[in-house]
Parts: structure tokens; sequence; C-alpha cells
């Protein structure tokens, strides 16, 4: 299974993009990496036999992969053509996705993005926290004075 899931992810990778990388993941899956586009795709075999798990997601500016953001379950011997039509649509998918979240979006070097505003610890805020500070000193004190006082009276 693992030669098979080898030479059709190298088939794939081949019909999906020119510039790619294709390597073995820690799990025994493989990986099609396309740093040119920020995608990758990864083949894993599932318990069920004959059929591999592919899944879809972006890659992060330093490298790294971001989880997962579509998979689908398909035979291995459904052929390269609509595996690769199925890798097609999850990195639509993908696409999609990330265009409605905002991580696509390029940060430019003049833009600045604004930041939500720090909330200002007011004087009620500071005034109560340190009345219940007060209080639990005061209620430890009577504690130890209590205990103190028992083990004097014995």
């Amino acid at each position: 299974m693992r030669a098979q899931l080898s030479d059709t992810t190298h088939q794939l990778a081949a019909i999906l993009w020119q510039k790619h990388t294709v390597y073995r993941d820690r799990t025994g899956g493989m990986v099609i990496r396309a740093d040119h586009i920020h995608r990758w795709i990864s083949l894993a075999s599932t318990g069920t036999r004959g059929e591999v798990l592919i899944r879809a997601g972006r890659l992060l500016d330093g490298g790294t992969t971001a989880p997962a953001r579509a998979e689908t379950v398909m035979p291995l011997s459904s052929g390269t053509g609509e595996l690769a039509a199925a890798c097609r649509r999850l990195l639509a998918d993908t696409a999609t996705a990330a265009a409605t979240t905002g991580a696509e979006t390029p940060r430019s070097g003049t833009a600045r993005q604004r930041r939500p505003a720090k909330k200002k610890v007011t004087k009620k805020r500071g005034v109560s926290s340190r009345l219940v500070v007060a209080v639990l000193a005061g209620a430890a004190t009577l504690v130890a004075l209590a205990a103190y006082g028992a083990m004097a009276g014995n």
C-alpha cells in the first residue's frame, strides 16, 4: 500500500503543480508541498483497505503547515485524474475558507493594521480588587488567630 501511495502521490504532484516537493510525514502518509502558492496536500491510508484520506491546507509565513481546512476520503484505485480533481476541489475549498476569514490578505509594509484598544483599568476595578484582597487577608488572619487560640488553650 505504501508503494502505491507513494507512486500515486508523485503522479498527483506532477499533475497539480510544476514546482512542488513530495515527502513522507511522521505518520507514514505522503505530503505534496507547493511553496509558491502556500498550499499543501497530504495523502494517508485509512483503516479501510484501498482508501486514502486526502487533506488540504495552507502554509504559514515561516514555512510551517497550518491545520487542514478540507478533507475527503477516496479509493486509491480511482485513478490519478479523479484524485487530482478531488485535490483541486479541496484546494478551492481551502482558498474559499481562507478568503472568508481574511487569512490570505497580504501584509503591506506601509499599511498598518488596527489593533483592538487595550482596556484601561478603572479606579472602580482597582478599588474593588483591593477590597477583595483586604477581606481575604482579614479572613486568613482571623483563622490563624483562632487556630493559635485553640492551641494556646490546650
